[in-house]
């Protein structure tokens, strides 16, 4: 069982920048594919970004290519989504997730974390 907090997230203006954390629980985090999701309301929740478990990979949705950088850092157990050029169309409840060990980082995710709110005011 994997488990994961997110932090780091707030309210800023347009054009301000954020960077969400992720710590995860486990001695295998390395093995993680790992990917950020959002939701937004009254809206189903959508992909992000994700990051291959070896970290040489990267998946961005077009809404977000070019302004979202996702890394990691497996000596912390942590992935980060940094966030710049934030838009209003942004505000959402932030989602970390983690996939079994060395899967592909498509397709449905496994554990989720409980989330944190982004609000970006125009």
């Amino acid at each position: 069982q994997v488990q994961l907090v997110e932090s780091g997230g707030g309210l800023v203006q347009a054009g301000d920048s954020l960077r969400l954390s992720c710590a995860a629980s486990g001695r295998t985090f390395s093995s993680y594919p790992m990917g950020w999701f959002r939701q937004a309301p009254g809206k189903v929740r959508e992909f992000v970004s994700a990051i291959h478990w070896s970290g040489g990979r990267t998946l961005y949705a077009d809404s977000v290519k070019g302004r979202f950088t996702i890394s990691r850092d497996n000596a912390k157990n942590t992935v980060y989504l940094q966030m710049n050029s934030l838009k209003p169309e942004d505000t959402a409840v932030y989602y970390c997730a983690a996939k079994r060990a060395y899967t592909d980082y498509v397709g449905p995710y496994d554990y989720w974390g409980q989330g944190t709110q982004v609000t970006v005011s125009s």
